[in-house]
């Protein structure tokens, strides 16, 4: 199986009339079913790594191969697509649509992969299980908790099957009962080999990564 993740050399640096190099000869390698947290204070530039690595943003200059492919040189509707088929971002913010049902918030999911349409529902009613919530269908989320949304937003990630579940801050808006539960889950998806990077400012989401690298001023410290 190939690294999920392998960044070689890689750079960001943001034009203008003093460019800032905010990633700098970057190299990160994620195996397969791999548990990897990422930290480091604000201005670090995990934001933008996070944005390369889910293929939001191009880097500068090196390399990005996710799941075996050569990601530098797609074109932008290439990365949209392998990013829609092989990334489920989970984020510090929900992001559901207050008057769909929890299961029509799974299935918009699919809106932009090419997966059949026949059995979507069947799809999500799966995933929303599989995180706990199969006595949750119909509900609305705004009558969720914190904590039973964020599982809504794992399930829309696991609904395209990724090869990477990216999670940004994924317990930032999650009281510790919640967050408790919430890494719980990661920990259940990772033992069935699920690959998880988490990127958080907060030390206990941090050690339930099987490990951990820290983030300074564009550069990684530790084991990459």
């Amino acid at each position: 199986m190939p690294d999920v993740i392998r960044l070689t050399g890689v750079e960001r640096t943001f034009a203008g009339e003093l460019p800032i190099a905010v990633l700098a000869d970057l190299d990160l390698t994620v195996p397969s079913g791999d548990y990897l947290a990422i930290v480091g204070p604000s201005g670090s530039g995990k934001s933008t790594l996070l944005n390369v690595i889910g293929l939001l943003d191009r880097p500068t200059a090196g390399h990005y191969e996710l799941d075996g492919i050569d990601t530098t040189s797609l074109s932008d509707g290439r990365r949209a697509a392998v990013r829609g088929s092989r990334i489920g971002f989970v984020f510090q913010s929900f992001h559901l649509l207050p008057h769909r049902s929890v299961e029509e918030n799974v299935m918009l999911a699919e809106l932009y992969n090419r997966r059949p349409r026949t059995a979507r529902y069947e799809r999500a009613v799966a995933v929303l299980e599989r995180v706990g919530l199969g006595h949750r269908l119909g509900a609305d989320p705004r009558k969720l908790s914190g904590g039973e949304r964020q599982r809504v937003a794992i399930a829309r990630a696991l609904m395209s099957e990724p090869a990477l579940l990216l999670c940004d801050e994924p317990t930032g808006n999650l009281d510790s009962e919640s967050t408790a539960s919430m890494l719980d889950q990661f920990d259940e998806l990772h033992a069935t080999g699920i690959t998880i990077v988490v990127i958080t400012h907060d030390p206990s989401v941090a050690s339930r990564a099987r490990r951990c690298v820290s983030m300074i001023d564009g550069q990684l410290v530790g084991t990459a």
